[in-house]
């Protein structure tokens, strides 16, 4: 039994022959990419932008078993957000099988939404990517990966909350003590001098001032911009053509008249970041004659009278306050030019402030066509007027006499 055993060993011996391999296997090389993001598209913050791009493009060519895939790098944009292009480029390539390991900073440079961080991790994670934080020194195809990240993500999420407090609350108190800031570039008439206080840009200025008087005397919104595009007026960010919209939101804008009006709009959500109209959500602060006006108070409240009594006529609002503020509006024209009378608060500072019809051309118009005509609000009450009508003031003996004509 004993020698049958050793025969069949040497049998199997002469059968089994190793051969050993003449070349090394070699391992494929990890596709490896970073992503770096800064929140704000200051100086400082693009200087630390460059700094992390150098970094990681170093740190992955620098090991052999990595393939660079590339540095992807969103400047100025929230963490708060999926819309960022170079995060969005990133996801793409993964999902084309392009990158097997992404590195970042940390959770908040990934993104400071919990869920955005937490379904993007998991996208990437079924489909074989690891995504690695070095500052939390996560790995996400670690078995406690997505615990550990799960947690760190709330902690970006509320930190994020936080600054956006710390910064409402800051902005909220420079408000409160007349502090804002106003991008001059982007707003037509004015400059800033080197201590950032607002100064008029005559050249601009004159733009400004014609489409008041343009709106005062009847033109429309529309027919403005029209004028403007045709004599070659470039916009404030140097667009050829004009549109409504502009025209609109300057004729409303209280910072022509030398006023300004904070906190128009507020971001509810510290998530989104989208800025929403202030319809009394949030408190407002109010400037009186906080820099040098362009076209005076009169001329403005005249524009905002006008363009209300534009929605009135068709039919946009039917606030009765308007008929008792403007019983006499469309009904009274100057016996010397033809304008329309508008209602004007005289010694609107005083107690003895009263309300007068005056010819729109002499008020606001700067060529002064007509020599005007004035009367008081009270003298009109005593009267019976119940169509258009034309005012004719005369002087007899050092005493003003109206007469009443009917316009048709």
């Amino acid at each position: 039994m004993k020698q049958y055993c050793i025969a069949l060993w040497m049998y199997y011996l002469r059968q089994v022959r190793i051969i050993k391999p003449t070349q090394k296997v070699q391992k494929s090389k990890k596709k490896v990419c970073a992503y770096a993001r800064v929140s704000t598209g200051t100086e400082k913050q693009g200087e630390s932008l460059e700094n992390q791009i150098q970094y990681y493009e170093s740190l992955i060519k620098n090991n052999p078993a990595y393939e660079f895939v590339g540095v992807f790098a969103d400047k100025g944009i929230t963490g708060t957000t999926e819309d960022r292009p170079e995060f969005q480029r990133m996801l793409k390539l993964c999902r084309k099988g392009k990158i097997d390991l992404i590195i970042t900073k940390s959770i908040s440079r990934l993104a400071r939404n919990t869920t955005i961080v937490l379904e993007t991790v998991r996208e990437l994670k079924n489909i074989g990517i690891e995504v690695r934080f070095e500052k939390e020194n996560i790995n996400t195809l670690s078995g406690d990966g997505e615990l550990m990240l799960s947690v760190l993500s709330s902690f970006a999420q509320e930190e994020s909350k936080n600054v956006s407090d710390n910064i409402k609350w800051r902005i909220k108190k420079e408000f409160e003590r007349g502090i804002y800031h106003l991008n001059t570039n982007k707003f037509l008439g004015y400059d800033k001098d080197e201590f950032g206080t607002l100064i008029i840009n005559q050249e601009e200025a004159e733009i400004v001032k014609n489409m008041f008087e343009c709106y005062v005397s009847g033109m429309s919104c529309t027919e403005i911009a029209r004028k403007l595009t045709s004599k070659g007026i470039k916009t404030v960010t140097g667009l050829d053509k004009w549109n409504d919209g502009t025209i609109y939101n300057m004729l409303k804008n209280e910072k022509y008249k030398g006023d300004a009006l904070l906190q128009k709009t507020y971001v509810p959500n510290h998530i989104r970041k989208k800025a929403v109209e202030n319809k009394g959500e949030v408190d407002q602060y109010y400037l009186k004659e906080d820099h040098p006006p362009i076209v005076t108070e009169e001329m403005w409240e005249a524009v905002q009278e006008k363009m209300l009594e534009n929605k009135y006529s068709r039919g946009i609002t039917n606030d009765p306050k308007y008929n008792e503020k403007y019983p006499y509006k469309g009904l009274l024209f100057c016996s010397k030019c033809g304008a329309p009378l508008r209602r004007r608060v005289w010694n609107s500072k005083t107690p003895f402030k009263k309300y007068v019809w005056q010819c729109s051309n002499y008020v606001y118009i700067k060529t002064r066509t007509c020599t005007g005509t004035k009367i008081d609000e009270r003298d009109l009450e005593k009267v019976n007027i119940n169509g258009p009508t034309i005012i004719k003031e005369e002087l007899r003996d050092g005493k003003k006499y109206y007469s009443y004509t009917s316009k048709n």
